[in-house]
């Protein structure tokens, strides 16, 4: 079966909502008059106020149509236990089909771009059930794009893909050193036309951001140190998540896309990730 869409919607940077809490609504309109046209949630209360991110997308005035909005299904574990969003008593089909009602309502929508698995569940028996779920909102036009995140193991990632009807179209990861930066699993995403978005990138990496390299790159573009490092994994074709708070840093952030480095620079930042 084919996708409805494909990965040429998505923005090459993404404002990311975890953690602003009460603040949420006032970020994501800063961000979306900043520029950004990508917005990441989920259906998480613990970390997430995806209602607050729906309000903030109404008094926006834009049209939900030139919008990339992803939310995410968390699984029991992901949650506080006062604040699970559906029955957690019911089958992780119903759970799945409960909390995406909960998101529509939350983001006065009755689509999203992508539906996300916040992480892998175990056995995979469970992570096909809920699967098979996000592929029945796929199939009602509920979303038009399905991923999983926190997916680190390219073993589970190649087993879902084999048994999946509707292939997984994102990964998204923290980028980081332990996880060797994704190398093996972004390569294998590359050649699946997976599109592979990173989180944490600048709050894991700062002997990277700080390094003589960046920092001689940022002083030749007359750029910032981070924006020098999103430019780099937007050439790799890695979708950062910013979160930042700041409108400043919401329009630097944005402005990464249009530096464009050479090629010897690139494989000078890559040796970076290598070391």
């Amino acid at each position: 079966m084919q996708e409805k869409s494909n990965t040429t919607l998505m923005p090459s940077i993404i404002y990311g909502t975890a953690w602003k809490k009460e603040q949420t609504t006032r970020l994501v309109l800063d961000a979306l008059e900043a520029g950004f046209r990508g917005i990441d949630t989920a259906c998480q209360p613990k970390h997430y106020s995806e209602a607050l991110v729906g309000d903030a997308i109404v008094l926006s005035g834009i049209d939900r149509r030139d919008l990339y909005i992803q939310t995410k299904f968390t699984p029991v574990e992901g949650h506080d236990p006062n604040t699970i969003p559906y029955d957690k008593d019911a089958s992780l089909f119903e759970q799945v089909l409960q909390s995406f009602e909960v998101s529509k309502q939350n983001l006065k929508s009755d689509y999203v771009d992508a539906l996300i698995l916040h992480s892998p569940l175990f056995p995979f028996s469970n992570l096909l059930e809920v699967w098979r779920a996000m592929e029945k909102i796929y199939e009602t036009d509920g979303a038009k794009m399905l991923g999983i995140s926190n997916c680190y193991d390219l073993s589970v990632l190649k087993r879902l893909y084999d048994e999946a009807r509707i292939k997984p179209s994102i990964v998204q990861n923290r980028f980081y050193e332990q996880s060797d930066y994704d190398t093996e699993l972004r390569q294998w995403c590359k050649e699946h036309h997976i599109a592979y978005e990173s989180f944490w990138s600048l709050t894991a990496n700062p002997h990277i951001l700080n390094s003589d390299t960046i920092i001689k790159l940022a002083i030749k573009y007359r750029k910032t140190q981070p924006q020098i490092f999103f430019a780099y994994l937007i050439s790799q074709g890695i979708t950062p998540l910013s979160g930042t708070t700041s409108k400043e840093h919401m329009s630097e952030d944005l402005e990464a896309n249009k530096i464009v480095l050479e090629r010897e620079e690139i494989e000078q930042i890559s040796s970076l990730l290598r070391h």
